[in-house]
């Protein structure tokens, strides 16, 4: 290794781990920072406005000022503040400023947004439904929300949406899923709440089922309250919350205890610019990403307190959502999170990578829980098995190898009698999820200036990983992959999400981190380089939006770029810095003069 490489690697390493640990909470875990987002802003404004402008005055002029300030020079907004204009935002965003009576905020900004509007959808209300239909394909959990806000703005006529089916919300968990019923599971509070505003505004013809629904409305309500975290806020996001609360206003249910805890929920997470962000935190993502990285390196820091942190934060109880077994995850300790394949794989492997000893049942159970997630395609979906109806119960590749990385660390908990079974299925779902390039799209994750917003960089790195920790290094699906990786390499030396996007803080510390089993030392100086420069210029402080929310609702986090750069540079520093002495640096190379 270059000496003075690896000096300033060292540097960037060190510099690293201290903002990350100056990060860290006085209870040893990380709750990370999401960009604030518009379309967050625009629903919890509209929410506030329906239930009492004059309570919520503050907040209101506070929101109106945020989107009139972070408005885009076309006119639009998009989900955060380095994102390019998008229809849904916009569209919310000019609901939310009408609801509040704020067009005096924007000036000519309004105009402006209107514009936007009819060049990206056309000039009619009901160009821009067939515009949103036409994102959202036959996913209703996201587009019926926004039509809905625009139609307590006047904006779209309520004829036009679509009806929820709230009375589906009555029936047993097993029969939904036994029938394949187009429900998801973390769309109940809006399919209740909606669905029940959507009638009364455009109430069914059919006699039988006006009565049928009539008499479901008190249950499905008690239904609703039910599934309320204790937090107030479903899924501990604004958006889902606010359209909740503004439905049951609309129905002039205002003091409902569910809207009463969702605007609680809303009125303590407004940030003091006037913003909203797209969840409150994703704190177990982040820990147990931060855990991992710091353990990659040989420094001696006491992270007992964050292993406990963990361990406490294992759900332990059905879910009222998705009706999972206890065992799994959630991306947040708040009581709206909801387990989920990926940040249970997190936890799983941060608790690997802290060592010791583990309490057995807390990873038997979360292996046992991961197992049985597993689809019968041999993917992993993100929180239910079984469905394949809409993307986050369908099966995907970054879930399905962060899953088999897993499952190679913990082997020894797993069932033996299914382990093999769930190993090969898996491996045969990457294989065939491979396009023609040699790459893996990921499901959670994104970016904005790929041709198809898709982040094959990311999927692919994280796949090859899974590849590496099974030492399956002659497979020539992952030397494919490793190809892609190679041959999609900017000119600067680092990566963005796909050929030709810029290069990135968190896909370039991503790639390095998935060819580290691959290549040569030589090879990924040049990454490594534009890297360590980019740390020392301090840009890993301004995260990229790559993040995907729900219904690909775009975020940054604080603690991305960091924790990638750190976990990358202390696994390459640690792989590479005795090449000659590694059992495969001979076969690393000469995987490396074929894909050269």
């Amino acid at each position: 290794m270059n000496a003075i490489l690896r000096h300033t690697v060292t540097k960037s390493v060190e510099r690293l781990r201290a903002d990350l640990l100056d990060q860290q909470t006085s209870d040893g875990h990380w709750t990370g920072y999401l960009s604030s987002s518009a379309l967050s802003t625009a629903t919890a404004v509209s929410a506030l406005a329906m239930a009492d402008p004059v309570r919520f005055e503050s907040m209101i002029t506070a929101g109106v000022d945020w989107l009139a300030a972070n408005q885009n020079a076309d006119g639009g907004w998009g989900d955060t503040t380095d994102s390019p204009s998008n229809l849904s935002t916009t569209m919310l965003a000019r609901a939310a400023i009408r609801l509040a009576q704020g067009e005096s905020a924007l000036g000519t900004g309004m105009g402006r947004s209107d514009q936007w509007i009819r060049q990206a959808a056309g000039p009619e209300s009901h160009d821009q439904v067939r515009a949103l239909k036409a994102i959202y394909g036959k996913d209703r959990t996201f587009v019926v929300p926004i039509m809905m806000n625009c139609a307590l703005a006047g904006q779209v006529e309520w004829g036009r949406i679509p009806p929820l089916p709230f009375e589906l919300a009555a029936a047993p968990h097993g029969l939904m899923k036994a029938l394949r019923l187009h429900v998801v599971s973390y769309a109940l509070p809006a399919l209740i709440a909606i669905g029940q505003l959507l009638h009364d505004r455009r109430p069914i013809r059919n006699p039988l089922s006006w009565g049928l629904r009539r008499a479901l409305r008190k249950m499905t309500l008690r239904k609703l309250e039910s599934i309320q975290p204790e937090s107030g806020g479903f899924l501990e996001a604004a958006p889902l919350t606010s359209f909740v609360v503004m439905s049951l206003c609309a129905l002039n249910l205002r003091d409902h205890p569910v809207a009463r805890r969702g605007l609680d929920f809303l009125s303590r997470s407004f940030r003091a610019d006037g913003s909203w962000p797209i969840d409150e935190d994703l704190s177990m993502w982040v820990t147990t990403s931060a855990v991992t990285a710091l353990c990659q390196g040989n420094a001696s820091i006491d992270l007992t307190e964050a292993r406990e942190w963990i361990l406490d934060h294992q759900w332990r109880r059905i879910h009222p959502y998705t009706q999972t077994e206890p065992g799994g995850w959630a991306w947040t300790d708040r009581p709206g999170g909801v387990p989920d394949g990926d940040d249970t794989s997190g936890a799983l492997l941060a608790l690997a990578a802290l060592g010791g000893d583990a309490p057995d049942a807390a990873v038997r159970d979360g292996v046992r829980w991961l197992m049985d997630l597993q689809n019968t395609d041999g993917g992993w979906p993100t929180f239910c098995r079984g469905w394949n109806r809409l993307p986050f119960d369908q099966s995907s590749c970054d879930i399905t190898a962060h899953a088999l990385r897993v499952l190679r660390q913990w082997r020894a908990v797993a069932a033996p009698e299914s382990y093999s079974r769930c190993i090969r299925r898996g491996w045969t779902f990457l294989g065939a999820r491979q396009d023609a390039a040699g790459a893996w799209r990921p499901l959670w994750f994104g970016n904005q200036s790929t041709p198809d917003a898709s982040n094959p960089v990311f999927g692919t790195a994280r796949v090859l990983r899974a590849y590496g920790d099974w030492q399956r290094l002659d497979d020539p699906v992952a030397q494919a992959g490793v190809a892609y990786l190679l041959r999609v390499q900017n000119t600067d030396g680092g990566w963005g999400g796909g050929a030709g996007a810029p290069s990135t803080i968190e896909e370039t510390a991503l790639a390095i981190d998935g060819l580290c089993d691959w290549v040569a030392p030589a090879s990924l100086e040049r990454a490594v380089r534009w890297l360590t420069e980019r740390i020392e210029a301090g840009d890993y402080r301004r995260p990229q939006p790559i993040g995907l929310y729900f219904a690909m609702l775009w975020y940054s986090e604080r603690l991305y770029p960091m924790i990638w750069a750190l976990g990358a540079l202390e696994r390459w520093r640690q792989r590479f810095d005795a090449n000659s002495a590694c059992p495969d640096a001979g076969r690393r190379d000469n995987n490396l003069r074929t894909y050269s």
